[in-house]
């Protein structure tokens, strides 16, 4: 029942979040949320570790500005005591250009009190890079020269 009851609210706080409601999402969250997003922080600068809800509130308004329009599915979700998992498919439309980025994600949650205290957040980083970037980045690194995709 208890297990259940975690599943639900990451699900609820992953609806929030990927509709656009970021007051709903940090509701979900403690006070001194604990956020890491493991990707290249020198290319995706808003990523990275965000500790408390207004780091994490400025890091999600930067991937709203980025993107027009954000979709997830939800594949996989645990529950264990107060802690969950989600494998996420996340679609996000960039706002520069309308092409659809396609991610796939591993969130790490821990509870207190009911609500979110820590998300640690595993992706392809490499693909991500290389559809944000629109390049061919296996090239590069063979060949050194740059390729548009």
């Amino acid at each position: 029942m208890v297990d259940e009851l975690y599943r639900q609210r990451v699900l609820n706080f992953l609806e929030a979040f990927y509709a656009g409601d970021l007051e709903r999402a940090l509701a979900c969250c403690t006070d001194d949320i604990d956020f890491v997003a493991y990707a290249p922080v020198d290319i995706l600068p808003h990523m990275g570790h965000r500790k408390g809800k207004a780091e994490v509130l400025a890091m999600w308004q930067t991937v709203h500005a980025r993107y027009s329009e954000m979709r997830h599915e939800v594949p996989i979700i645990v529950a264990d005591h107060e802690k969950a998992a989600a494998y996420i498919r996340g679609l996000f439309r960039k706002r520069s250009n309308g092409r659809v980025v396609q991610v796939d994600i591993g969130d790490f949650y821990s509870f207190r009190d009911g609500r979110i205290a820590q998300i640690r957040q595993f992706l392809d980083s490499f693909d991500l890079v290389q559809q944000v970037l629109e390049r061919d980045v296996t090239a590069d690194l063979a060949d050194g020269k740059p390729r548009a995709s």
